[in-house]
């Protein structure tokens, strides 16, 4: 027993992570399909190796102590490397491959497809690459008419008959507003009504799920401009034109806006959009797992660590699926 007291496994640190989520031994337990006694000791396991408390059990919630907030980054960027590792071994099965048409949203084009790229292209050295990006209904049409083979989209919301589907992300909707346009010691909603508001176009899922779950709160915000561009929304925005709704990687997206405008928790019921792979069921074997495996190395390093880092109250909300 004296031997195994000062190793760490990617279990233990698995079930630190999912249990600081989650708020609750019990909830991670049901999430990771282990009993609540298992997640109990491997939380103690993972104390006892690395000398510290890291959950603080007498709160409910449970919280990290301070030595928990300070692992905390450090376990998601081990368990992403174990992840990515694990994708580039998985993904050389197919090295033969010779050709690829992948379809994108454009969320990912900042910093997630071309990381995902690098990857694909390093482990399929004979594979010619065909990207386009687009809107997720178009995507989804174009794999269903068979000019894609693998996209990655927003989940419609029902299943795709003939599709098969690897969840990646949770996306959560928040506020963005202008620097300094809140007062966040009033209610934000009220603040929020008597600005201008600057909706995503409804002609694509993102904005009919922003306008559905207004009209289901009982508001309808008066507004002039919709629009179907991250980076005109968030410019308008970032110019003091308005507010907006958006999720964390639409605004990842205009990147460059970000030191002009003040993100918030949405006022209202919360709301979330799911983001995955889909492919035709069998048609590339292994691949359409391989690549999501990719996606969340990626997506834990390059979106969910530095976002939650810098807007903790996003912990469990923006979070693989």
């Amino acid at each position: 027993m004296a031997e195994n007291s000062n190793r760490i496994s990617l279990w233990g640190i698995e079930v630190f992570l999912t249990t600081a989520d989650e708020g609750a031994l019990s909830a991670a337990a049901r999430r990771l399909g282990a009993s609540v006694s298992t997640i109990s000791q491997q939380l103690t396991a993972l104390e006892t190796a690395l000398g510290a408390q890291l959950i603080d059990r007498s709160t409910r919630p449970v919280g990290l102590t301070p030595a928990g907030r300070m692992f905390v980054t450090r376990a998601r960027t081990i368990l992403a490397e174990a992840e990515q590792a694990r994708a580039e071994l998985s993904v050389r099965d197919l090295s033969a491959l010779k050709s690829l048409r992948l379809g994108v949203i454009e969320d990912f084009d900042a910093t997630v497809t071309p990381q995902l790229l690098n990857a694909l292209g390093q482990a399929l050295t004979s594979c010619r690459f065909l990207l386009h990006t687009g809107a997720s209904h178009r995507l989804l049409d174009q794999l269903e008419a068979r000019a894609l083979d693998i996209v990655v989209t927003t989940d419609p919301g029902t299943a795709i008959p003939g599709v098969e589907t690897h969840p990646l992300v949770r996306d959560p909707f928040v506020v963005a507003a202008p620097k300094g346009l809140l007062d966040d010691r009033g209610d934000l909603l009220r603040q929020l009504q008597g600005h201008p508001f600057i909706h995503y176009t409804r002609r694509h899922h993102i904005g009919r799920q922003i306008a559905d779950h207004l009209a289901r709160q009982g508001l309808a915000p008066p507004h002039r401009f919709e629009l179907d561009s991250y980076n005109a929304i968030m410019a308008m925005v970032a110019q003091g034109a308005g507010w907006t709704i958006l999720t964390p990687l639409g605004i990842l997206h205009a990147a460059q806006f970000q030191p002009q405008i003040d993100i918030r928790p949405l006022p209202l019921a919360p709301l979330a959009r799911q983001i995955s792979v889909h492919a035709r069921t069998g048609e590339m074997r292994e691949m359409p797992q391989q690549i999501a495996q990719q996606l969340r190395a990626i997506l834990t390093e390059h979106v969910i660590t530095p976002t939650v880092g810098a807007l903790p109250w996003l912990v469990g909300d923006l979070a693989l699926i």
